[in-house]
């Protein structure tokens, strides 16, 4: 079993107008940089061992300032990456309605077994994220590793985890805050997981 801190992002200049980023590579603001720095106090403070992220640079960015203060060297994974949307990439949910009605009505209905036009199968995005983990915990069994990533995948993957069905991802798992924490116990014999702590503030320990 070994602890995993699962961190979403800090904010993007996508954030404010609530646009779908997926595999769309942009940047944090400078909030977002500060939301970065509070979880890297929380990092240098909670015996944090091994520090990996998503290949996306919101991502790699963010994990970059808790290396800082841990003097650990991140490494990435392409497997962390958030779920591709398809036609959904840097749409707003109003301009997927009017762009695709019926799609995206039942991708709010049936966000997991119903992905927007061209976009990932949410089911094979949670498997490729937890074989990440389940690598991630091979090569760290005893510590605890901070993984950055991003909110839709690290949700699904909780559902799988914990044995929720996938379309309800948004009603048990409703939002993850930029840079929160949620602390799972990660057994990689079953694919299985504890959730210990769920989007809890990056508040330093001790």
């Amino acid at each position: 079993m070994t602890r995993i801190a699962l961190a979403r992002h800090g904010q993007t200049v996508w954030h404010d107008e609530n646009r779908y980023a997926g595999r769309s590579d942009i940047d944090l603001t400078e909030t977002g940089v500060a939301q970065g720095r509070d979880l890297a106090a929380w990092a240098s403070s909670a015996g944090v061992t091994s520090i990996a992220s998503s290949t996306l640079r919101r991502a790699i960015r963010t994990a970059a300032l808790s290396a800082e203060t841990t003097r650990l060297t991140p490494g990435t994974d392409p497997r962390l990456v958030e779920i591709d949307f398809g036609r959904g990439e840097g749409l707003t949910i109003s301009e997927m309605e009017a762009t695709f009605p019926d799609a995206a009505a039942s991708f709010r209905a049936r966000p997991a077994t119903s992905p927007l036009p061209g976009g990932e199968d949410p089911a094979s995005a949670a498997e490729r994220f937890i074989d990440g983990l389940a690598d991630l915990s091979d090569a760290d069994p005893t510590g605890l590793t901070l993984v950055v990533a991003h909110t839709t995948v690290i949700r699904l993957a909780l559902c799988a985890l914990v044995g929720v069905p996938l379309d309800e991802y948004r009603r048990i798992f409703p939002a993850l805050g930029n840079c929160t924490i949620t602390e799972i116990d990660f057994t990689p014999s079953t694919r299985r997981a504890a959730l210990l702590t769920l989007n809890a503030p990056p508040t330093p320990v001790g």
